[in-house]
């Protein structure tokens, strides 16, 4: 719209254009566990100063991958990927997120906060868990699955757990945002002739039927995602309204939405997750499914995705879509060209109702 007068400036489009540092396995940060103090440091203004310098504006940094904390907590053992041993702290003694924060904000960028809600173990782990791991204080809630340790969604315990130690960084550090990725219930394993193995969820499972409960066993454990979800966006509006809520799920809902798309992988059916419903919804602040496919791809398109999930949009959230762009220097052969990423990010420009991207 034309400004009403000369004086008037016009309004001002905002993008968001974020990117994921992850700690897992130290895939971006730190670059290996134990590493001194100032080396971590310089590693991490070494990845804000860059992102500043590409123009991005927001980090996405993990600080929970499995249990643990890249931060001072009173609830969590520090994470091996930061110390080498989880339970250590630093030394000389700093707090990663605290840094983080005030980094980000000296160059302009928002700092959000990204955590693992569910995951207890990854195999990358190498060391044994600290005593005050969810593991060690409720070994009952833990449970095997594949190479990884997982808590259980339906166990009460793990989800008081989890809130308390997310909204106590959201009550202790300045956070712009608060962020979880798609991991719910664990992605399916298969057992050796190829036949998916159920998540060992029994005891809970009993107890709710026991107690009365008439879901069927699928749907029970969609509604534990879904008040997760809910009493997580509901926690953090309470304590501080301004800071955002942000998923990373899976970028396909359900095979077959829309009509063309024809992913081996059902989150909705597998990993319990009702995207699309938050998204209805509107229980977060942006969405941000991974859209990890080339535009010319079939029957998965980048395209194609953003415009069904834009479709889904009945609360006029942000829709800030994840781009694979590592695929670009993906080991020694390119997954594809940088130019994808560039099309990519033209199309969401391009798209009503889309604002942004994370990288």
């Amino acid at each position: 719209a034309a400004p009403s007068s000369p004086d008037v400036p016009p309004p001002v489009q905002g993008e968001f254009r974020g990117v994921w540092v992850a700690s897992v396995s130290n895939i971006d940060w730190p670059s290996r566990p134990g590493l001194p103090v100032a080396q971590q440091q310089a590693e991490l203004l070494a990845i804000l100063d860059r992102s500043a310098a590409l123009n991005l504006n927001a980090v996405i940094f993990q600080v929970r991958p499995a249990g643990d904390a890249l931060y001072r907590s009173e609830l969590e053992p520090w994470s091996e990927y930061l110390t080498g041993e989880q339970g250590r702290a630093p030394e000389p003694a700093w707090d990663p997120l605290e840094f983080a924060v005030t980094e980000a904000h000296r160059r302009g960028l928002e700092l959000h906060a990204w955590f693992n809600p569910y995951r207890a173990r990854h195999p990358s782990a190498r060391t044994p868990e600290a005593a005050g791991h969810i593991s060690r204080t409720h070994p009952e809630v833990v449970k095997q699955y594949g190479g990884n340790r997982w808590m259980d969604p339906g166990e009460p315990t793990v989800q008081e757990h989890s809130l308390r130690v997310m909204l106590d960084v959201v009550r202790r550090y300045d956070v712009d945002g608060v962020h979880i990725d798609d991991y719910f219930y664990p992605y399916p394993e298969q057992d050796s002739t190829g036949a998916q193995v159920q998540f060992p969820d029994e005891p809970s499972w009993t107890r709710y039927v026991q107690g009365g409960g008439r879901l069927s066993r699928d749907d029970w454990r969609r509604n534990n995602v879904d008040v997760f979800v809910e009493r997580l966006y509901a926690g953090i509006k309470r304590e501080k309204p301004w800071v955002k809520f942000g998923i990373s799920p899976f970028g396909v809902w359900r095979p077959g939405h829309p009509v063309q798309i024809t992913s081996r992988m059902d989150q909705y059916a597998e990993m319990y997750a009702d995207a699309r419903k938050w998204f209805v919804e509107g229980t977060l602040d942006y969405f941000t499914p991974q859209l990890y496919w080339p535009i010319a791809q079939t029957p998965q398109s980048y395209a194609v995705l953003l415009r069904w999930w834009a479709e889904q949009n009945g609360r006029g959230r942000h829709l800030w879509p994840g781009n694979f762009t590592s695929r670009v220097s993906y080991g020694d052969r390119p997954f594809w060209p940088a130019s994808e990423v560039l099309a990519q990010i033209y199309a969401t420009r391009g798209h009503p109702g889309a604002t942004g991207n994370v990288h």
